[in-house]
């Protein structure tokens, strides 16, 4: 993947505007949601990875339970990049289509 450019802090915090469930932390994006059971979690982890596969572009997921904490980041380019924005766009359908 090629380096995508970082976003500044004002932008990160315009494509939070539009990402209610997510915050900075660091170098990414994060957001935890509790889903209705661990097989449907599971779902969620399966369907975000088919995304990331066809994006080229991976989150960190932790699974604990029905808990799933996401974490976007460009890490060739050291944080937040608009593909982050665009992952976390995505990673709340899914998170919408299975709640």
């Amino acid at each position: 993947m090629p380096k995508a450019e970082l976003l500044t802090d004002d932008q990160v915090d315009a494509a939070l505007v539009s990402l209610p469930e997510w915050r900075a932390q660091g170098a990414a994006l994060v957001r935890t949601a509790e889903l209705p059971s661990f097989a449907v979690a599971v779902e969620a982890v399966n369907r975000v990875a088919g995304i990331a596969e066809r994006d080229d572009h991976h989150p960190d997921i932790d699974i604990r339970w029905r808990t799933l904490t996401f974490r976007c980041s460009t890490h060739v380019s050291g944080g937040i990049t608009a593909l982050d924005a665009s992952l976390a766009q995505e990673i709340d359908a899914v998170l919408d289509a299975l709640a």
